[in-house]
């Protein structure tokens, strides 16, 4: 069935229907942008538009409730676009087919942008409700969160008064986040030098990672390739000269690197030697990691006459890529005290690269507290510095720190026990979010994120839950209807 019209919540599903016939993939929001200014003045209410497609929409207090504090409500407007191979819709131009079978809404052939059109739809519905009673409404609606939550970045929140905000940007219901990680993107630069070797021009590969998420998986154990190259390589550089040809490892600096590949020249008297050693450690990393990364294959290839090779590293520089993949660090680097489970501060070498004369090797530097961040971040730039190079940053979001006392926290809380008799999960979360980026903009903020349950978000077998979707619309409203409370 395609009309989802007879679903409730109506209104909101309403204005859910209206946004998915827009196309609004990251980087391609200003007809939606457009759509919400529209939107806006229809009904007189203060609209802002910035140049990058964001959107502030104000509606002042309902009678009664003056004297309540502004609620922020926020979500994004972009999606993340992906389609089945069969599919013949153009995503740039086409809206999307809605299907329901009642329980679920999902998307014909192509993900549905719950994530987070549905936010936009309950923040209009609930601008469009002239019944509902709420203290003054700043909505605000921010662009490209899917690929670095640049518009949240370049949002000017001089406009906003209030300093509760309901982030409706979570995708299981009855878990409240409450922090979030800060990070930044870094560069660590080591310098080579070349020369010209005789010798068997030899392949090394690590494959069959699982990889993941560097913010949510992290703490899983798993193996990264670039980093089992250093140990390779070290070892390696120990006992037989090697001249690196180059090194390509992992595709981005947030995800756990799956595959890592290095060729070099090796004397011809070294080869065998060379070959020992790699099957020796590959035979135990893959002891090391058999539960954890099943899938680990150590590759060793070689072709089988030596020859003179032009524009490989000297054995010096060789051994510098190796003690940088080797010594530069990895994984989790501690562990929140306040929150059980979740880890405090982790960076990834995501990807590692060395040509034009250079060994490059990209971190996400992830971290709850901005301390420890900086930490971090000066033991990369310290060791680094004594490889000879330095570190070069891009990125840089603040971290939304966990508060003891939270007022919104509390009474979010309260409505949903009320509403549905169970506990809510209290969540922080080793990744970021835009609530750190208005964290930092708006000093004293009291943040909360929430949202109904959306399953396989980013694929396209995502589907939204419709009645979670209508207990996340009464939750939302009702803490709108007590948000007196959050005065006292």
């Amino acid at each position: 069935m395609s009309d989802i019209s007879h679903l409730q919540p109506k209104n909101v599903l309403h204005f859910f229907e209206a946004l998915c016939a827009i196309p609004h993939g990251s980087g391609n929001t200003r007809a939606i942008s457009d759509y919400c200014v529209a939107f806006a003045k229809e009904r007189g209410l203060a609209v802002w538009q910035d140049e990058a497609n964001n959107v502030v929409i104000i509606k002042e207090a309902a009678p009664g409730y003056e004297s309540a504090p502004a609620v922020i409500l926020q979500g994004h407007l972009d999606m993340v676009c992906d389609q089945d191979k069969d599919c013949d819709l153009d995503m740039t131009k086409d809206g999307l087919r809605l299907r329901t079978d009642g329980a679920y809404i999902w998307a014909e052939g192509t993900t549905l942008g719950g994530d987070d059109g549905i936010a936009v739809a309950m923040a209009l519905a609930a601008l469009d409700d002239d019944s509902l009673p709420h203290p003054r409404l700043e909505v605000v609606f921010t662009t490209d969160e899917e690929t670095g939550m640049l518009g949240a970045a370049a949002l000017n929140p001089s406009m906003l008064t209030g300093r509760f905000l309901l982030n409706i940007d979570s995708e299981v219901e009855g878990v409240l986040t409450v922090s979030c990680a800060g990070g930044v993107r870094g560069t660590c630069h080591v310098p080579v030098d070349y020369c010209d070797a005789e010798g068997v021009f030899c392949g090394l590969i690590i494959k069959g990672l699982i990889g993941g998420h560097s913010g949510v998986e992290i703490h899983k154990g798993r193996a990264n390739a670039n980093q089992l190259m250093g140990r390779l390589l070290s070892a390696l550089t120990a006992e037989v000269p090697v001249h690196l040809a180059a090194i390509v490892g992992g595709q981005a600096d947030n995800a756990i690197a799956g595959e890592c590949a290095a060729t070099m020249v090796i004397p011809a008297e070294h080869v065998s030697r060379a070959a020992e050693i790699v099957q020796a450690l590959g035979e135990a990393m893959r002891h090391a990691y058999q539960t954890a990364d099943p899938g680990l294959q150590v590759v060793w290839k070689q072709d089988p006459q030596a020859e003179v090779h032009e524009a490989v590293t000297t054995a010096e520089a060789s051994r510098r890529v190796a003690d940088a993949l080797l010594l530069l660090p990895h994984g989790i680097q501690s562990w929140s005290a306040d929150i059980p489970g979740l880890v405090q501060t982790s960076l990834n070498l995501g990807v590692a690269r060395m040509a034009a004369g250079e060994l490059t090797a990209t971190y996400a530097v992830r971290s709850s507290l901005s301390s420890e961040k900086a930490w971090v971040c000066a033991r990369l730039e310290r060791l680094t510095a004594l490889l000879g190079g330095h570190v070069t940053y891009v990125g840089d979001y603040p971290a939304w720190e966990y508060q003891k006392e939270s007022r919104l926290r509390e009474l979010v809380a309260d409505v949903y026990r009320k509403e549905t008799g169970k506990e809510p999960v209290i969540e922080a979360i080793h990744a970021g979010l835009e609530c750190g980026i208005f964290a930092g903009k708006l000093p004293g903020l009291d943040a909360i994120s929430l949202g109904p349950n959306l399953l396989e978000i980013h694929t396209t077998r995502e589907k939204m839950d419709v009645a979670s979707v209508e207990r996340t619309w009464e939750l939302v409203c009702e803490v709108l209807r007590r948000s007196k409370e959050l005065a006292q």
